[in-house]
């Protein structure tokens, strides 16, 4: 479903992607780990067409990404994208945030939006706030509606940027619930993460990415139980003091 081959992308003089290669089938959850900084974010972003990449190829369903062609908007419905600071519209209600995408980018009919907004709603567990704006509502409610609307364009694959990095502690379960979840009923997923237990327990494969080269993927019982590089094992061993 989605495959980088070579991918090579760098910010001026700084490259922050190296070489990077990998693919991911239908139904799939690889998880991306990593320090700060290691490129897991801007590679996301490559994936969904909202950066350039100068080197190599990305491909979704078939279709190049390209941030210049008509196709990359056809590409941004197929694969959707939660961010790690919800990015939801402050003057909407979550029912509005949750039918944007349907109505104005898939032209669907409003009621019909509407309709699938409040099933989607529902189903992350927040039918009661439909009318709620999101100042209204707790961090992990907010990244609750953000997947909702992510589902909302009826996506092949979702791509989690670190979905829970901006949520207090007591909020990263429900988020987290949500994701399983998904990954249960075989939705495609990529999720930059550093929640070590939902990669261990959720992830087909994990990646761990380290100055924007891939430095080490395969089955969560390997990678973050019996690593083999000295440098995914300095990180866990780091992440799993912290």
């Amino acid at each position: 479903m989605v495959a980088l081959h070579n991918v090579r992308k760098s910010f001026g003089p700084l490259e922050v992607i190296h070489d990077v290669s990998f693919s991911v089938e239908k139904g799939e959850v690889v998880c991306i780990i990593g320090p700060s900084g290691s490129g897991k974010s801007t590679l996301l972003r490559c994936i969904n067409g909202l950066e350039t990449y100068q080197g190599g190829e990305i491909v979704v369903h078939g279709e190049r990404v390209d941030t210049k062609a008509r196709s990359i908007r056809q590409v941004r419905t197929r694969v959707a994208m939660v961010f790690q600071r919800f990015n939801l519209f402050p003057h909407r209600t979550a029912l509005e945030n949750v039918a944007e995408g349907p109505i104005f980018v898939k032209k669907e009919p409003r009621e019909q939006a509407l309709a699938q907004a409040r099933q989607l709603l529902e189903r992350v567990g927040l039918g009661a706030k439909i009318d709620a704006y999101p100042a209204q509502l707790s961090g992990g409610q907010q990244q609750r509606v953000a997947i909702a609307r992510a589902l909302g364009m009826r996506p092949d694959a979702i791509l989690f940027d670190e979905p829970t990095s901006a949520l207090d502690p007591e909020l990263v379960g429900e988020v987290l619930a949500v994701m399983r979840s998904l990954a249960d009923e075989g939705m495609t997923m990529i999720v930059v993460t550093h929640e070590m237990g939902f990669a261990r327990e959720v992830a087909d494969r994990v990646l761990f990415l380290d100055g924007g080269v891939l430095v080490e993927q395969g089955p969560p019982s390997e990678v973050l139980s019996r690593p083999q590089n000295p440098r995914t094992q300095d990180f866990l061993r780091r992440i799993l003091q912290a």
